[in-house]
């Protein structure tokens, strides 16, 4: 059990794109692949550093039709959201944020790290599709603290769903597969055909093989259902997600922060986002456009 190119459906290729005054690596969706389970969308931001007095912006945006999951590596994200929630993100805490038919969040750099000096950030973040009975849904937040997350080794970590032996406490409206794995140099990790019906690989950094085949960090590799692997670290180690879940109950359209399986309802949840008939952020007067192309 090694795998190699024949376990492998497609290789994504991230894209630059532009969150609040940072740059992310963007891999899905892509042309090649709309979702892996339920993940619709796939952002890694950083690694990157700010000076003093600077830090990510992203002002108040509206959702529907998804669930948001955040997850950091390195330093900090203050969430706040139309249902007065509001959290500091840390490196190994799982943020979970459920749109329903409608929530608006900001997600910023807070003050105090701003002027304490520079700052890093670095951390995945993720959407995932609802499912129809639930895409007109409440709205909902939940936070897992890292230290409630299981690790059934070193290295291993669950963040969602159940691999090795263990179960993430964090629930998720679809059946989703969500693991943090670091292996060093020449470490392996076999990856069972049945972990989750659709399967990926996202590289956040080192080198990851398959036997015949290789991926350097931002690629994602999509395997082929009912592939099983076993996957081996590169020569400086690797640090990978593996991701996926149950198939998603048919197709979904995805525009600017809107994800629905209906296109009339992306359509009118444009027409309340002009029309400020979403709840706003409390204390937070700002907001995003909405794209005009």
């Amino acid at each position: 059990m090694y795998g190699g190119v024949r376990d492998i459906e497609a290789t994504l290729l991230p894209r630059a794109a532009d969150i609040g005054g940072f740059t992310v690596h963007r891999v899905l969706p892509a042309p090649q692949r709309a979702m892996v389970g339920p993940f619709i969308f796939w952002d890694q931001m950083g690694p990157g550093e700010f000076l003093r007095g600077r830090g990510v912006d992203v002002r108040p945006h509206p959702h529907i039709g998804l669930e948001t999951l955040t997850y950091l590596f390195d330093g900090t994200l203050d969430h706040r959201d139309s249902l007065g929630c509001a959290q500091r993100i840390a490196p190994g805490d799982v943020n979970l944020m459920t749109a329903g038919g409608g929530i608006v969040h900001s997600e910023r750099t807070g003050p105090d790290i701003r002027a304490g000096g520079p700052s890093r950030l670095f951390g995945i973040q993720s959407w995932m599709a609802l499912p129809r009975g639930e895409e007109s849904g409440p709205a909902r937040f939940t936070h897992t603290q890292g230290s409630a997350i299981p690790e059934p080794r070193a290295g291993l970590r669950v963040i969602v769903g159940a691999f090795a032996g263990v179960r993430s406490p964090v629930q998720t409206a679809w059946e989703a597969l969500y693991v943090d794995v670091r292996l060093e140099p020449g470490g392996r990790l076999p990856i069972p055909a049945d972990a989750a019906e659709e399967q990926a690989l996202f590289v956040v950094a080192g080198t990851l093989m398959l036997c015949d085949a290789q991926a350097a960090a931002g690629r994602m590799l999509v395997l082929r259902p009912g592939a099983e692997v076993e996957v081996v670290a590169g020569p400086g180690g690797a640090h990978f997600i593996l991701l996926g879940g149950a198939a998603m109950d048919g197709p979904r359209h995805i525009w600017w922060n809107f994800v629905a399986s209906d296109p009339q309802m992306i359509t009118e949840a444009a027409r309340r986002w002009e029309a400020r008939g979403f709840d706003p952020v409390p204390g937070d007067a700002e907001r995003i456009p909405l794209p005009q192309d």
